[in-house]
């Protein structure tokens, strides 16, 4: 062994620099007190207080003893939790105070009981000319949609306004209103949780009840599952006319659940049935409005 203290010196240096480097390496980066802990130490302490036998528990007292109640004083009772409105009950309220889609906008537009607003770019609201007899319901903007602040105008909005014009539908010619369950985009584009939806849902059957569609398209399940209360999934759902309550909207809604346009990007061998979910649309129309789209 070298009796040279600097060289003693930078081997034990070397070692700590060594130690330190394996530490790293095991994910230690950051120290969490002044100085080290006995870790093993505070292991046999606990040993031995487990280990030593249970303290002898207070005499009893008589079978007869009466039992002893301590009554808490005014001072140290808890006050009553006044009663908190339920967020879905706020967007109840707000959304029944809209007479016009002008108002309901604005309410909607300002109703902070969901967080999904935070972290959207716009509130997209909807599309085409209200009054149209067609209103067409999506899900929730999506990425594009957020930056411009329109309901489908991504590539899912492309095929949708190409699917609407096989029938001789379109939002620019009026014959089309169009919205979706969520104004605000999930974030990462996730799908929206049961809460959010319940906090959109009075807003979008307030929207319904003002635009006044003599049809209603729900594109994708989480419109079908919203607004006609099925659990069943949108394969089950599409093809179908069901009739919704829309209250304070006297006649109930022919309403009609197909498959999302954004489904068929992803899976284009559906295309033959939301095919012949535009041919049941078209026919209904024309039951009720034969001009529509006619030119």
């Amino acid at each position: 062994m070298s009796s040279d203290p600097r060289e003693q010196g930078g081997q034990g240096r070397a070692e700590l620099l060594a130690a330190l480097s394996l530490q790293l390496a095991w994910g230690a980066d950051e120290a969490l007190a002044e100085s080290p802990q006995d870790r093993f130490g505070a292991s046999a302490e606990l040993a031995a207080k487990l280990a030593a036998p249970p303290a002898p528990p207070p005499p009893a007292a008589g079978r007869d003893a009466p039992l002893m109640f301590v009554a808490l004083s005014p001072r140290t009772a808890r006050p009553a939790t006044p009663p908190v409105t339920a967020p879905v009950a706020q967007a109840e309220r707000a959304a029944a105070s809209a007479d016009t889609l002008e108002a309901l906008r604005e309410v909607f537009a300002a109703f902070d009981g969901c967080a999904l607003r935070e972290t959207a770019t716009n509130f997209v609201f909807a599309d085409g000319v209200p009054g149209a007899p067609v209103m067409l319901v999506g899900e929730g903007p999506g990425a594009e949609e957020d930056r411009e602040g329109l309901p489908f105008v991504g590539p899912s909005g492309r095929l949708l306004d190409r699917m609407l014009a096989s029938i001789g539908l379109s939002r620019r010619e009026g014959t089309v209103y169009i919205t979706n369950v969520l104004p605000w985009r999930p974030p990462g584009n996730r799908s929206p949780t049961d809460s959010e939806i319940a906090l959109c849902l009075p807003f979008l059957k307030r929207h319904i009840a003002l635009a006044k569609p003599k049809l209603l398209v729900l594109a994708g399940g989480v419109p079908a599952r919203a607004l006609l209360g099925a659990r069943e999934g949108i394969t089950r759902l599409r093809g179908r006319w069901r009739m919704l309550e829309c209250p304070p909207l006297v006649e109930p809604i022919p309403t009609l659940a197909t498959l999302h346009p954004a489904y068929l990007l992803r899976n284009p061998g559906a295309k033959r049935e939301a095919w012949s979910d535009l041919i049941l649309l078209r026919r209904r129309l024309d039951e009720l409005s034969p001009q529509v789209g006619r030119h």
